[in-house]
């Protein structure tokens, strides 16, 4: 019994402690922080590490909730606060209310402009930035080991509740995507802010699992970070990679959407990186270097392959699934979490895939040896728009954590 079938058995105490153990074996980051704050958002900033730090202000109100409110009530009161404008409920705690009252503030940077630009940007490429997030963020969790052992040992890592978790990271994927994201009648800043109350809830209960070393806060800034890059980072670099043409208005469009992402979701201002010459600057910093395998790593990616079981869809195999990850991935990160190359998916992913997406913006006509990949690949598309509905439309509530993951 290896280590690996250990773990996604539920995990021997003994291997699961082992895992855990193992933090540190491989140094996050060996270099000293050396990124400016010049080159974020405000242009200004301290300059601190941001692996030394944390999120005080959620942090101390969301240990107070569990430790001395009905978290059940609060989160019972917190399932209909959906939309940016609606009131707070006035149930919750008053340190809750006040902490809320403050986080959703539109900072003084926003441009409307640009958001509408992010909006026009994404309804040109909604689909392949959906495929995107599936498997170049999504996937790219798995091989980040702080984010893949905090999502392992919380409760959202249980196979039981995985799924829901993965439908309340598919809402804020697609939240930002909306015409309103961040309008008074949007969901965006509800979505980051009880998003931000889930990262604290984290920090503060992690720590108290058996499973856990000791004298490790997980969730730094520099955590933060290193997601933020998987996602908007990761995802431009995949376009520009493929060809895919893009405005320079729409695309400073949607960084500022993710800028504004970042600072709901409690990333200090002077860590969001203005441009995505200073983003790409940033993630060869925090993101490029921290990349490995881990156990819990692997048996997170074999559960997220597994997701598109529930729909009959011939398009959503594990391998196909697969053959995606691993192209879009590459193979030393697919390798490190078990994803083969497919005989046939690999191949035709390689020659097809960026003339496609080409053939699709409209700069290349079909060719004949085209055709059938690239009907395929349309077809791929489709049902995988149908299963990221499907996650959507299944009852997500974002909701305080009050427990770790049992074994």
């Amino acid at each position: 019994m290896n280590r690996r079938n250990a773990l996604r058995a539920g995990g021997a105490g003994a291997l699961a402690v082992a895992g855990s153990m193992a933090f540190g074996a491989k140094p996050a980051r060996a270099q000293p922080w050396s990124w400016s704050p010049a080159g974020s958002v405000p242009g200004t900033g301290a300059g601190a590490d941001p692996r030394h730090l944390w999120d005080p202000e959620a942090d101390a109100v969301i240990a107070d909730v569990i430790e001395h409110h009905d978290v059940a009530a609060i989160n019972r009161a917190l399932r209909g606060w959906v939309r940016n404008d609606q009131p707070i409920p006035a149930s919750l705690p008053s340190n809750l209310k006040d902490f809320i009252h403050e986080a959703r503030k539109l900072p003084s940077w926003t441009d409307k402009g640009k958001l509408a630009d992010s909006f026009t940007f994404v309804k040109k490429q909604d689909t392949i930035i959906s495929v995107l997030y599936a498997f170049a963020a999504g996937m790219m969790a798995t091989v980040i080991p702080n984010e893949a052992r905090s999502v392992y040992y919380s409760k959202g890592g249980h196979p039981v509740y995985f799924k829901d978790r993965i439908a309340k990271t598919a809402k804020l994927g697609y939240d930002i995507g909306t015409i309103n994201a961040y309008d008074p009648d949007g969901q965006m800043i509800v979505t980051c802010i009880k998003t931000r109350m889930i990262h604290a809830g984290v920090r503060h209960l992690l720590p108290q699992s058996p499973h856990w070393p000791d004298n490790v806060v997980p969730i730094s800034q520099e955590d933060l970070l290193v997601t933020w890059h998987s996602l908007p980072t990761t995802i431009m670099q995949n376009l520009v990679k493929w060809g895919i043409p893009i405005p320079r208005n729409e695309s400073q469009g949607y960084l500022h959407s993710w800028q504004l992402c970042g600072h709901f979701l409690g990333i200090r201002d002077e860590y969001l990186p203005q441009s995505w010459a200073e983003a790409n600057s940033q993630a060869k910093q925090v993101l490029d270097p921290v990349l490995a395998p881990t156990p819990e790593g692997t048996v997170l990616a074999e559960q997220l392959l597994e997701l598109g079981h529930d729909l009959d869809l011939s398009l959503l195999s594990k391998p196909i699934l697969g053959a995606f990850t691993r192209y879009i991935l590459g193979p030393k990160l697919a390798d490190w979490i078990q994803v083969p190359r497919e005989p046939v998916w690999s191949p035709l992913l390689e020659t097809a895939w960026p003339p496609f997406l080409q053939i699709r913006s409209g700069i290349l006509g079909v060719a004949p040896i085209t055709e059938n990949a690239y009907w395929l690949f349309d077809e791929f598309l489709r049902q995988f728009v149908l299963w990221y509905a499907a996650e959507l439309r299944m009852p997500i509530s974002i909701e305080i954590p009050t427990a770790n993951r049992r074994f």
